[in-house]
């Protein structure tokens, strides 16, 4: 209730007095509502204040916790089992077409040798790492990389190129320096050849090709194992599968350089090895020094012998002379790898084959011991190795021989030749499969002179000429009860 009190003469004054009084009323009701929606805004806005700090502490709480639990519950991969009894394979269900990362790495280690030469690769051959390439990167690499060139380049057949930016170059052992001198030659002259070898097949695919061709990594002195292998595993011919009868065409050849006099005198073979290969004609010779380093070597000029005279063979085995493979056993493999390669390929279009498969090796870093055949010091090659094969045998498909060649010219040599297999693989995109029936380090002693041990057995390791022989005989009339 207002009281208005005026003067009672005056009806203009009450007028006024009851207005101004109404009005006043009304004027106090509005700042009321006005001020307490201010006062709930603030209070909106402390709230807001007040609670997002402690949400994004949540939060980060939250993910510490979660990424704590992630690396407490992983586990590392497992180490890949190399003898697996005769039978299926634990592995046989895990088997991986890719490898989990991108090969081009921004952060290569720069101080080994090896890794700067690639550091100059990689930048030369990827525009988008080029651009990244800071000047502090390029100058001292690009001019290392020339140097090495200049000095290495023209005169890789007298091995006489040195390395004078590697700290102390004279303390490595004499196959790494030697090494080291010519890994920057890639090309020596063919001194035996069999240009021909692979247009004499008679093909159970239907193709112009032979369907396996063998190359095995010899040596000249090694006349003995090739004679055991050209009696058994490795006959040249139309061969027979063990399950599966069409078989296929197979062509054999011997990788061989010339006899490292570094390691002392030897008898001149030259005459004897010419009339081999003139009754065999399965002898490929380079002139280049055959040593263990240079088996990097072998694959590189092989590829480009397979370019130019074998261009179609469908499959390649390559591996060493001391091994034993079941080839009736592996043809049957292959049909079945390239049955569902057709299959495979009407959906996709793809008609490349991408097959490697062997004994594989994951997980592994270099040999520091200087004392063993395998030692890489830590000044030449610093990391760790992609997923490769073991040594003693290996199959890839004839497609996927023809990529590695290419992509050989952007991965800078390394003295372990499986090893480099798996860069090259790596940088493809690819990892080798694992086959159980790859056994590189062999049966168990038990189990060496057990036929029936064989039966799911596709390549052994080692075996000598002898061994070959027997072993060979033995698997031809296998007992009914294996």
């Amino acid at each position: 209730m207002v009281v208005v009190v005026t003067a009672p003469h005056s009806k203009r004054n009450r007028t006024w007095g009851a207005t101004t009084s109404t009005s006043k009323s009304s004027g106090g009701g509005d700042a009321s509502h006005h001020v307490m929606g201010k006062r709930c805004k603030c209070n909106s806005r402390l709230l807001c204040m007040c609670l997002l700090p402690c949400m994004m502490t949540g939060h980060l709480v939250i993910y510490v916790m979660v990424s704590i639990f992630v690396t407490l519950s992983y586990t590392p991969p497992k180490v890949t089992v190399h003898y697996v009894a005769p039978g299926t394979s634990a592995n046989s269900s895990a088997l991986a077409s890719h490898p989990l990362g991108p090969f081009w790495n921004l952060r290569l280690e720069d101080s080994a040798l090896w890794n700067q030469l690639q550091h100059v690769w990689d930048r030369q051959h990827n525009p988008l790492l080029r651009v990244n390439t800071t000047a502090v990167m390029r100058k001292p690499k690009a001019k290392l990389l020339s140097q090495i060139k200049d000095e290495c380049l023209s005169d890789c057949m007298s091995h006489r190129c040195s390395i004078p930016r590697m700290n102390d170059f004279n303390s490595l052992p004499d196959q790494m320096k030697a090494f080291i001198r010519s890994m920057h030659c890639r090309e020596y002259p063919l001194l035996i050849n069999q240009p021909g070898i692979c247009k004499k097949n008679n093909n159970s695919l239907g193709l112009d090709a032979p369907m396996l061709l063998m190359a095995v990594k010899s040596q000249v002195g090694n006349f003995e194992n090739r004679q055991a292998i050209r009696e058994t595993w490795g006959r040249s011919g139309l061969v027979k599968g063990e399950s599966n009868k069409r078989g296929g065409s197979v062509r054999t050849v011997f990788l061989l350089g010339r006899q490292d006099s570094s390691t002392g005198p030897h008898p001149d073979l030259k005459n004897l090895l010419d009339l081999e290969s003139q009754k065999y004609g399965d002898i490929l010779q380079w002139d280049f020094r055959d040593t263990f380093f240079n088996l990097t070597l072998k694959d590189l000029l092989f590829w480009h012998w397979l370019r130019q005279h074998c261009p179609t063979a469908v499959f390649v085995f390559k591996g060493d002379d001391d091994v034993f493979v079941r080839t009736g056993a592996l043809l049957d493999y292959l049909h079945k790898q390239w049955e569902e390669h057709n299959q495979w390929r009407v959906y996709t279009n793809d008609t490349a084959m991408d097959l490697f498969v062997g004994d594989v090796i994951n997980n592994a870093m270099p040999n520091r011991e200087p004392s063993t055949k395998y030692y890489i010091p830590e000044r030449f090659y610093k990391g760790g190795y992609p997923p490769y094969a073991g040594g003693g045998g290996v199959v890839y498909s004839g497609s996927l021989a023809l990529r590695l060649k290419e992509v050989s010219k952007k991965v800078r040599m390394f003295p372990i030749d499986d090893v480099y297999l798996g860069m090259c693989l790596h940088r493809l995109g690819l990892s080798p499969v694992h086959h159980p029936g790859f056994l590189t380090f062999d049966l168990p002693e038990t189990d060496r002179g057990n036929p029936c041990a064989y039966r799911s057995v596709l390549l052994v390791h080692r075996r000598s000429p002898k061994e070959m022989l027997t072993l060979w005989q033995q698997l031809q009339s296998l007992p009914g009860q294996c």
